[in-house]
């Protein structure tokens, strides 16, 4: 089997392959050929002290993160697992509280509306019935000087035809005279003067 051999000497290195010979040099320069055994030329090959230590460190490792390390990562998961599910649960809670308070307020929102449309409505009412009571008063009080006047214009009427039957009878009567030489009489002319006003009415 053929063993790698880096040798040394100053600042410059030599490097051969042998095949279980080693060629060593002394101080003085001169150089000899040992026998070495294989498993000392292997340079990966562990030692059984390097195992032990190994295997050693592996164990301890082993028993303190099984019974040190992962216990209290255990806990801190839990412990973060109990928070997030509090904070969870606080968050629902403030949500449902939220939602209630909304709800309650909505409430009370449709509830001031109808009192509002309420009060309009009456309101409203109120206005119309005021409205036309002073609609049917003042129309009363229309009507009160609307037959008023009527009365005293059929009383002018009345004075005024009054007037003007005298006067129509005193011109007839006038020109009767004239026309026939005779006065006629004061009955004869005012039913004359009825007769034709009667049928001018």
């Amino acid at each position: 089997m053929l063993t790698a051999v880096v040798m040394s000497s100053g600042s410059s290195l030599s490097f051969s392959l042998v095949q279980g010979v080693v060629q060593t040099e002394d101080e003085e320069g001169h150089g000899e050929e040992v026998e070495v055994a294989e498993n000392q030329l292997n340079p990966i090959a562990p030692e059984l002290k390097e195992v032990v230590w190994g295997f050693g460190a592996f164990v301890v490792l082993a028993v303190v993160l099984r019974y040190v390390l992962f216990p209290r990562v255990r806990a801190g998961m839990a412990a973060r697992y109990d928070s997030i599910q509090g904070d969870f649960e606080k968050a629902e809670t403030l949500t449902a509280s939220a939602r209630a308070e909304v709800a309650e307020y909505e409430a009370q929102v449709a509830s001031v509306r109808a009192d509002a449309h309420g009060r309009v409505d009456a309101a409203r009412a109120t206005l119309e019935a005021e409205r036309a009571e002073k609609v049917a008063a003042a129309n009363a009080r229309i009507a009160d000087k609307r037959a008023t006047a009527a009365a005293e214009v059929d009383a002018a009427r009345e004075a005024a035809s009054s007037q003007v039957a005298s006067a129509v009878s005193s011109v007839a009567a006038r020109a009767g005279a004239l026309a026939t030489g005779k006065t006629p009489s004061d009955a004869a002319v005012s039913a004359a003067v009825a007769d034709v006003m009667g049928a001018n009415a």
